[in-house]
């Protein structure tokens, strides 16, 4: 069984048993979440579609853990000016394990 959820701005297509990297939750490793915007439940042949969302389905997943991606390095400059400038940044994510599949 799959589904598409909705969690943080982005869609994500999950199974069972699957592990995903999706943007940062405020809940530490170990705890239970539960995603109550399911787009789409596809199980074998049958595929259920929501307006926007499946009434009544769910995903339950726990949270593996919580961390940084990798480091994105961004650099600016002026050509003849002597002007530098070297930023860098990383994203955090939340590391979560799918659990459930409900309709």
């Amino acid at each position: 069984m799959n589904a598409i959820i909705v969690t943080g701005g982005k869609q994500y297509k999950v199974a069972e048993g699957d592990v995903v990297y999706i943007e940062k939750l405020d809940q530490e490793a170990g705890d239970t979440v539960k995603f109550d915007q399911v787009l789409a439940v596809i199980d074998g042949e049958k595929a259920t579609f929501g307006t926007p969302v499946v009434e009544g389905a769910s995903v339950e997943a726990k949270i593996v853990k919580n961390g940084k991606g990798k480091k994105i390095r961004i650099f600016k400059y002026n050509a003849k000016k002597g002007y530098r400038k070297r930023q860098g940044h990383r994203q955090p994510y939340t590391k979560v394990e799918i659990a459930k599949i409900s309709v």
